[in-house]
């Protein structure tokens, strides 16, 4: 099957006309109605506008026009970014009405490579939320196990890229968003260092001071296809306020040194998931690295801190955006706004002191990433879980949902890069995921570790039969 194929083959074949991008399309336009009603991870498919646009990229492959690095690939886009004359929902009845003007950056970097988008993937209202429900379209189901969510918040394109319905696309994360579907869904992620991908033209406004923690990132199936996303989307844009000009650069990995933190302190994991680890470290080791257990120093109130600037400074904002409507608020709009109007209202002080403090921790850590430019860490504390559910056993004692995606939000916290791959399965046959997480504006060097960690894993199965 054509969409059995990566990203990477794609691009390949139909380059070389081994293959046509009319016939790629078609064969995930059959597979997204095939998977709709198990899965449901769309919000909407661009059927008719794909198709005139794969018949196009193969008249310019005939008459021998320049071809970019996508050319005829079908890929999908989180619902948060714009497409010009989409709705851009965010999962939200409040944005019924809504209408893009023009591509974000990152809609726009993929047409421009020649990639072909297939349609927008399903989210939580206003991306608040670890599973991917809302009014819009209702619930998106995870692959492996309907009775399961995929994640949130690009629990839809996760799920279609794990099911073939896409061979890669864009997703965002500002606690784990991009990183937790992936791992629930058995696929590659990048989560990227603020500005290193733009994430113009994505709602919520990925600016500050939300944008300390949030970045728009690519997601694929393999480390391989996320580097090639990253490689067409990275780059400077007046448009978002955290861009860097930072190129994209060859990394070397001799001599690196490996870290592997095997749960946040004391939080305990559930049992999958330090084996995962356990299994990545030897894999790494075998390659010839230097890996060796690290915990870092002064974290210990990372979450607090992200929790602060994620759930606290936001939620007053967020209630007093849907006054008024609240009967026309999903569930996953609001279940972490009301957690976090429980605590007192942030002050001034508080915010200031915070930041402070976000910005102390950060440089502490990355004094001692020197000698250990890389952390393997579990991608989550949990492995996928029924939906709703908000307690998780892990053996030692049961954690609640943020205690589960302490592994995650650190990272956010301190502006750092991150890259989950799959890398095991559960007794009960859901994938299990690793974390790799680098210093500020090292994708490649993360990349390139994360390609070669695949490789000695092998390959990885498929939740669904073709």
């Amino acid at each position: 099957m054509l969409n059995q194929l990566t990203l990477t083959e794609m691009a390949a074949g139909v380059r070389s006309g081994r293959i046509s991008s009319a016939e790629l399309v078609e064969a995930h336009l059959d597979q997204i109605e095939a998977q709709k009603a198990r899965i449901n991870a769309f919000v909407s498919v661009f059927a008719e506008e794909a198709m005139e646009a794969a018949r196009a990229a193969d008249e310019a492959r005939l008459h021998r026009l320049a071809l970019g690095p996508l050319h005829g690939v079908p890929l999908t886009i989180k619902d948060s970014f714009d497409v010009a004359g989409q709705p851009t929902y965010c999962g939200s009845k409040l944005r019924l009405d809504h209408r893009a003007q023009a591509d974000s950056t990152a809609a726009r970097r993929l047409r421009e490579a020649g990639a072909i988008l297939l349609g927008k993937t399903n989210t939580p209202e206003f991306l608040y939320n670890y599973e991917t429900d809302n009014h819009i379209v209702g619930r998106t189901n995870n692959p492996w196990n309907p009775m399961c969510t995929s994640g949130g918040s690009s629990g839809g394109e996760a799920a279609a890229i794990a099911t073939f319905c896409s061979a890669g696309g864009m997703g965002s994360d500002g606690g784990g968003s991009i990183r937790v579907p992936a791992h629930f869904c058995g696929i590659a992620g990048l989560k990227p260092t603020p500005g290193r991908v733009p994430a113009a033209g994505h709602f919520p406004l990925i600016n500050h001071p939300g944008g300390l923690l949030g970045v728009g990132g690519p997601m694929a199936r393999t480390a391989e296809d996320v580097r090639r996303l990253f490689q067409v989307t990275a780059g400077d844009d007046s448009d978002d306020p955290f861009s860097a000009p930072v190129p994209l650069r060859q990394p070397s990995l001799e001599g690196l040194r490996v870290g592997v933190w095997e749960q946040f302190y004391g939080v305990p994991v559930q049992p999958p998931l330090r084996k995962a680890v356990e299994k990545a470290a030897r894999a790494l080791g075998q390659l010839g690295f230097a890996v060796e257990p690290m915990q870092p120093r002064g974290l210990e109130r990372a979450p607090e801190l992200w929790w602060f600037f994620f759930g606290r400074l936001a939620a007053p904002f967020i209630k007093q955006m849907v006054a008024g409507r609240e009967q026309d608020v999903h569930w996953t709009g609001l279940e972490l706004v009301n957690m976090a109007l429980e605590e007192p209202a942030p002050t001034m002080e508080q915010v200031v002191e915070n930041l402070a403090a976000r910005d102390a921790m950060r440089g502490a850590l990355l004094r001692q990433m020197r000698a250990c430019p890389v952390l393997l860490t579990p991608a989550c504390g949990v492995i996928a879980f029924p939906h709703r559910q908000r307690r998780y056993e892990t053996g030692e004692r049961p954690i609640g949902l943020l205690e589960a995606m302490m592994p995650l939000t650190w990272v956010n916290l301190l502006g750092l890069p991150a890259v989950v791959i799959p890398f095991d399965r559960a007794a009960d046959g859901l994938p299990v995921g690793v974390q790799l997480v680098g210093r500020p504006f090292e994708e490649e060097l993360l990349l390139e570790l994360a390609v070669r960690l695949e490789e000695a894993r092998g390959p990885f199965a498929s939740p669904v039969t073709l």
